[in-house]
């Protein structure tokens, strides 16, 4: 087995290889918050490339919580520019996906003052964030529903999956975590009650998008906090989602409170040495479950994808900011011709670490939605600042355009 070789998901979709374009946040919409020529540009240009999976950065279900200002949310009213990034998007037999994603108490307070989550627990960054309300037990079946809503919005307009983010500390990992979810009713407590927001997305999304569209979730193989979700708590989720027939797996981890143990100086040596962050947790999944699965996070060489795959240790291989960093990127992987090196943005001042890498990408990004080349120079400072700016900015075209 390697890289090049197509994999049949349980669904039966068909991913002509294996490479992933794992989610990153474009930030690209304006105050509409609608898809647009940027996205457009970009999605078309990485389909060009080759990866047999592109999964779009987060697509919020609600405009009053927003990871970033940038953020397309889904909606009725959008299915025409919708349909047009979807076509874009999947224009050489390569599948898109829309990672389908609420912020919960992740949201900033340049866009809600008030936000949402399982329980008040506040986010402890950097003052951008307010104290949530704990959500109602009807707001909760409306948000199921409205992970519902979405991914049958996203096949009608010609997206060819969905992915429900359920990692990173979002609202569904809000839920799944006992550090951020204290409630004492049927959607809190043991594992179980934490865990039926995530199970009850997973059915009502199946009923609405039908048995041969597929479904992946993104989980954290744990938070990487103390009494927060473990590894344990994590197996026995995935169990669970195998028996609710989920088609593709994401191994992720961490939250916006401890994002520092991705930067590469804090990664074990011996991680490094192997690549890939999660390929320990990977192994472990792979003796519980044989749901298909992606791992994503420092992978690099396309000799260790292939000896990944033919181990039989994952079956998709994603990759994210290298698509960044080098100008037709997926092609010139997939051909061995370009091995990604190490790249860091650091400003110094460890507040700011998360902003300068955010903000450096996001130059990137919206590079490369305007057609130009990728360009290395931007300094840390210079990347922190400009996301403080563009977040500010748009925000404020969120209120203005209603």
């Amino acid at each position: 087995m390697n890289i090049h070789e197509p994999l049949q998901l349980p669904c039966g979709a068909i991913l002509k290889n294996r490479l992933a374009k794992a989610a990153m946040t474009e930030r690209y919409s304006e105050g509409n918050l609608k898809p647009n020529r940027k996205h457009f540009k970009l999605y078309e240009d990485w389909a060009k490339q080759g990866s047999g999976l592109l999964i779009t950065g987060n697509v919020m279900l609600e405009k009053s919580h927003l990871e970033s200002a940038g953020n397309v949310v889904m909606h009725e009213s959008f299915l025409p520019e919708l349909t047009k990034w979807a076509e874009a998007a999947t224009s050489h037999g390569n599948h898109c996906w829309t990672q389908i994603s609420h912020s919960g108490r992740q949201t900033s307070i340049f866009n809600n003052l008030r936000p949402v989550s399982a329980s008040n627990v506040k986010l402890k960054k950097l003052g951008f964030f307010a104290k949530p309300r704990p959500l109602e037990v009807d707001e909760i079946q409306e948000l199921i529903d409205k992970y519902a809503d979405a991914a049958e919005l996203s096949k009608r307009a010609g997206f060819t999956g969905i992915q429900i983010h359920a990692a990173h500390g979002y609202l569904i990992s809000q839920f799944l975590s006992p550090i951020t979810n204290k409630r004492t009713d049927k959607w809190g407590g043991s594992l179980e009650n934490r865990t039926r927001f995530l199970f009850e997305i997973v059915k009502a999304t199946r009923s609405r998008v039908g048995s041969d569209f597929p479904i992946g979730v993104k989980i954290n193989s744990s938070d990487f906090q103390k009494g927060g979700f473990s590894e344990e708590d994590s197996l026995w989720v995935i169990r669970q989602l195998e028996k609710l027939g989920v088609d593709l797996l994401e191994i992720s981890g961490g939250t916006y409170e401890n994002a520092e143990f991705l930067l590469a100086e804090n990664i074990r040596q011996s991680t490094k040495q192997r690549e890939a962050y999660f390929l320990d947790f990977a192994e472990k999944v792979r003796k519980e479950s044989s749901i298909p699965l992606m791992v994503t996070g420092g992978i690099r060489s396309l000799k260790f994808c292939n000896e990944s795959l033919k181990d039989n240790l994952l079956d998709v291989v994603g990759i994210a900011r290298p698509y960044l960093l080098y100008d037709d990127f997926a092609s010139r992987f997939l051909a061995g011709e370009l091995t990604p090196d190490a790249f860091s943005v650091r400003t110094g001042i460890k507040a700011f670490e998360d902003m300068a890498e955010a903000g450096f990408y996001n130059l990137q990004l919206d590079r490369l939605g305007t057609g130009k080349k990728i360009d290395k120079s931007y300094s840390p400072a210079r990347s922190a600042f400009h996301l403080i700016k563009h977040e500010f900015v748009k925000a404020l075209a969120n209120k203005f355009a209603g």
